[in-house]
């Protein structure tokens, strides 16, 4: 697979901490960690964890494909690792296959385990991000070629993190997706949760007319906080979230 610059980092780059990447097979992570907290070891902590993770989860993959390829719903087999398994169950509650949730879940699981080290940790993976913070932040939307990008952002109150925002998009980026939408945003306290609705959500947005049902249908999946929809010019947004301008 060719490897595309991810110049939405630029958007939701925090200065106040200390970003890194971590690249494992297909797993692109940007972390940010408080820049005293910082230790070149953490790079290996992380490296390490998300070896062990992708290899748990591919082990499982080859006993039962299945889970690679559906597109619905699915239960795992029994003796599945932790990673298929809140995978799957995120994936059921939005109506996808398992497979939708896995970058939501490196984020989170990754953000989780840095959380003994910092305080403050945001962990992006591919447009999903797990956020822990102690201050007002704000998260830049990128939504391609649309005129909102680069113009707002996601304004993220503290009492509420830790927080998965998650983004789908049917018009940037590799992943699959059958809808239109530049970006389908998604808050929730899961990040799992937050990429598998953000897939479900935007595979429902093929024309502004679907923007709002889309919403609405992301909003009535317990564990959702908020959703933001955009397709060109055209934007739709519920829940408990606050844009701000850029």
């Amino acid at each position: 697979m060719k490897y595309e610059p991810r110049i939405y980092r630029n958007i939701y780059n925090q200065g106040d901490l200390r970003h890194f990447k971590v690249m494992v097979e297909e797993t692109d992570l940007d972390i940010a960690v408080r820049k005293d907290r910082f230790d070149e070891k953490i790079k290996n902590i992380v490296c390490d964890y998300v070896r062990q993770e992708r290899e748990a989860l591919k082990q499982y993959i080859k006993r039962d494909p299945t889970f690679l390829s559906t597109l619905k719903p699915y239960q795992p087999l029994p003796g599945a690792p932790f990673s298929a398994e809140q995978m799957s169950a995120a994936a059921t509650l939005a109506g996808v296959g398992p497979m939708a949730a896995v970058a939501g879940y490196f984020s989170e699981m990754v953000g989780r385990k840095l959380s003994a080290y910092s305080s403050e940790v945001i962990v992006e993976n591919g447009g999903d991000i797990w956020l822990k913070t102690k201050r007002v932040r704000r998260v830049g939307i990128f939504a391609g070629d649309s005129p909102f990008t680069n113009r707002i952002a996601l304004e993220i109150n503290p009492d509420y993190s830790p927080l998965g925002i998650c983004t789908s998009s049917g018009t940037v980026g590799h992943s699959l997706s059958f809808g239109t939408a530049d970006a389908m945003v998604i808050v929730s306290e899961s990040a799992v949760l937050a990429d598998a609705v953000a897939t479900a959500a935007c595979n429902m947005v093929k024309t502004e007319r679907d923007m709002e049902k889309a919403v609405n249908f992301a909003l009535d999946i317990p564990g959702v906080k908020g959703a933001l929809c955009i397709l060109g010019e055209k934007m739709a947004a519920g829940g408990n979230i606050k844009l701000v301008p850029m």
